[in-house]
């Protein structure tokens, strides 16, 4: 019930004019938002939902130029959400360990109904990313709240301590795109305070075994090394490494779009 009423809450906050400059404000949150260049009025279009990493904000997200040149070229509107100070509420943090993430997937449910409903934006076509503590909050909305995305880009980040127990169906595409020698977030995670960052082999292993993903193919985009498996649905489960530490780069995320779309996933 309280997270029902938050939901309300958020909603019914008056539209106000917004975009990539200003915040889009949704009870006490916000998030800002950048439509495709070409965009004007011929028809909704689908969206880039992205989660930044700590301490970062939506405002930094949409001072990244390229990120937004890469959003618009896939045809897609690039949404900034924004964590609570910078941070995201998620299970087994380091000052959430008790979280079950359910505040942050009422304030993506709450974004995505507020930038539908102000913007020509098709709620069927909407890809989550995010990078290093955005990329953590990808994994968790994939496999506790895939309902409103058609898919999932996370950048070098993982669960926290280790997957869910169970994820919720449907099973949707995932692009995991990590470093080989990323040291804030380990491939094989490392302790934080009383808690510490899980496994990214366990978090690929868990979806693997839910959506009932077969055997790897190999290939070599870009500078990337990647497995791609795939399910009876059509979904993909694809993880790509490059050479190097914690970073993202906009045109693994390019790839990725185009990934997506080639595969009907977009």
């Amino acid at each position: 019930m309280r997270i029902l009423a938050l939901l309300l809450s958020l909603l019914a906050t008056p539209a106000l004019a917004c975009g990539p400059d200003s915040d889009c404000r949704i009870g006490e949150r916000s998030y800002r938002i950048s439509m495709p260049q070409d965009h004007a009025g011929n028809g909704p279009v689908g969206a880039l939902i992205w989660s930044h990493g700590y301490r970062g904000s939506a405002a930094g997200v949409m001072r990244n130029r390229a990120l937004r040149r890469v959003a618009s070229e896939a045809g897609l509107a690039l949404i900034a959400a924004q964590g609570v100070n910078g941070s995201w509420n998620l299970p087994n943090g380091p000052r959430t360990m008790d979280s079950t993430g359910a505040a942050e997937f009422a304030y993506f449910d709450a974004v995505l109904a507020d930038a539908t409903n102000r913007f020509d934006i098709d709620p069927s076509r909407v890809v989550a990313s995010g990078f290093s503590a955005g990329g953590m909050m990808v994994w968790y909305l994939a496999c506790l709240h895939p309902q409103p995305f058609a898919a999932f880009v996370p950048f070098s980040g993982t669960y926290w301590k280790e997957p869910p127990a169970n994820c919720t169906a449907p099973a949707r595409s995932i692009l995991h795109i990590h470093g080989d020698a990323d040291r804030t977030v380990p491939l094989n995670g490392r302790p934080i305070g009383e808690t510490h960052q899980g496994r990214v082999m366990d978090a690929l292993s868990q979806y693997r075994e839910f959506g009932g993903f077969g055997n790897p193919a190999q290939s070599k985009p870009l500078n990337l090394s990647c497995k791609t498996r795939k399910n009876a649905s059509g979904n993909i489960l694809e993880y790509c490494l490059f050479p190097g530490g914690h970073s993202f780069s906009t045109r693994h995320l390019g790839y990725a779009l185009k990934r997506l779309k080639a595969e009907g996933q977009l």
